[in-house]
């Protein structure tokens, strides 16, 4: 490893699959599935594979907290 080398699990992650989406935002996999058909839930296609950035999940949370303020 040179000096300028970081170890992978030091490295933000910038893309999560949805099986780690799911991890993440403790949803299930169908309920990831409907928030990103229903654009609530950002995400990019890699090939056929869907990845949700970082930032998404970010955004995702903050609108929950928002629609929870809401109706409160």
């Amino acid at each position: 490893m040179t000096e300028h080398t970081v170890p992978a699990q030091r490295l933000p992650q910038a893309l999560y699959t949805v099986e780690d989406a799911t991890k993440v935002l403790r949803l299930s996999r169908a309920e990831l599935y409907e928030q990103m058909r229903a654009g609530r839930l950002r995400f990019v296609k890699v090939g056929r594979a869907r990845r949700i950035p970082a930032g998404a999940v970010t955004e995702f949370v903050a609108l929950l907290e928002k629609e929870a303020e809401v109706a409160a």
